[in-house]
């Protein structure tokens, strides 16, 4: 019999089971988090274009992005989603990877408490960086030394 640190399932769940306990985070603050900094977003100068472009409905979007952290944050397998697919056809820069990052964690310290923050700004920062590297190869971009990334011309 398999005791529980070698069994998968039952690591996650200790896992999240102490995560939830030290820091508070839940589906509530997910879900209080998310529309926050999605009211930022639409607000934003720079990304809410971005957003406004493509969405007329913002509930759908928001019900997604719940279950995308909620997955992300407390491994519950709630997003069965493409995101780089998503990402990759926009019109985005680093620039706007950093605003969204920048939003993020200004709503991050501002709706949660400090440990659970720091959480949510950690994942937020792999979730930016893995999107503004997917986006930039997609778009015929390589990473420079020394820079961020360039166009091929």
């Amino acid at each position: 019999m398999m005791n529980d640190i070698e069994d998968p399932a039952a690591r996650r769940a200790q896992i999240v089971a102490r995560l939830r306990v030290e820091t508070g985070v839940d589906e509530e603050m997910i879900e209080t988090l998310i529309r926050a900094f999605y009211a930022r977003v639409r607000d934003d100068e720079l990304i809410g274009p971005i957003f406004a472009a493509r969405i007329d409905d913002w509930e759908p979007h928001l019900q997604k992005m719940f279950a995308f952290w909620s997955s992300l944050i407390l491994m519950t397998g709630a997003y069965h989603g493409q995101p780089m697919r998503l990402h990759a056809p926009l019109p985005i820069d680093g620039a706007h990877f950093d605003r969204w990052l920048l939003l993020f964690e200004q709503t991050a310290r501002d709706v949660c408490p400090p440990d659970a923050a720091a959480i949510f700004v950690d994942r937020a920062r792999r979730v930016a960086e893995s999107l503004e590297l997917g986006v930039a190869v997609s778009n015929g971009a390589l990473l420079g030394k020394g820079e961020r990334y360039k166009r091929i011309a």
